[in-house]
């Protein structure tokens, strides 16, 4: 896999079911299956499913075939400040927060990622979707030829263990909210590394890039 550097422009898990009882107590039934495990995970409880995943510090994220990662890279400090996973067809920016042990970080957080869209001059709407309250936002950006644009986005939050995962579609699944189900798998596979130090709240977990990945500047 691949990595390219991007400037930066501006800046639930569901337990496996518990056993019960063979049907009808007959013996020799099989016992129910268990359901699978569905994340964004923590990386301490990261189940055995198989995937490979590309450990990024904070993030860990399961490359996807047809699609690039990417990390944007804020070219002032050199720091990482997000990791992208791109196709044809949109994309997923991923960052990771710390947070409280206890509490809704992420129902502290939305009312002023709205506020702050609003000011922007863009709209945003709250909808319920598979992870909970998420934001569906259109704000006017300016293109690399001068030209404007709408760009839409939908803001997911997914509070974690003393963490919080947040997750922007762009593109097409920003768009086609009930067709998103692919992007939305994407979200669900990612696991998040804490980590044990002290960090206040809200800020970035530290993102880090591999020592064999393959950095390409852009032309």
């Amino acid at each position: 896999m691949k990595f390219r550097r991007r400037s930066n422009p501006s800046e639930a898990s569901a337990g496996a079911g518990e056993q019960g009882e063979a049907l009808g107590g007959e013996p020799g039934a099989a016992d129910p299956v268990p359901a699978p495990q569905v994340g964004p995970f923590d990386v301490d409880d990261l189940p055995d499913d198989g995937l490979d995943r590309v450990d990024l510090g904070s993030l860990l994220i399961h490359p996807e075939e047809g699609r690039e990662l990417r990390l944007q890279v804020d070219e002032a400090t050199g720091e990482v400040q997000a990791v992208i996973v791109a196709g044809e067809d949109g994309a997923v920016e991923l960052r990771a927060f710390a947070a409280p042990r206890h509490g809704d970080l992420w129902s502290d957080v939305r009312p002023q990622i709205a506020e702050d869209m609003l000011r922007q001059g863009g709209e945003v709407t709250e909808r319920e979707g598979p992870f909970g309250p998420e934001l569906v936002c259109r704000i006017e950006v300016q293109l690399e030829d001068g030209t404007t644009a709408v760009q839409p986005s939908r803001i997911i939050g997914i509070n974690g263990s003393r963490w919080l995962l947040r997750a922007t579609l762009l593109g097409r699944p920003a768009m086609d909210v009930e067709g998103s189900q692919d992007w939305e798998d994407t979200i669900t596979r990612v696991a998040v590394r804490r980590g044990t130090g002290a960090m206040p709240v809200g800020d970035v977990l530290p993102v880090v890039l591999p020592e064999n990945a393959q950095r390409i500047d852009p032309a």
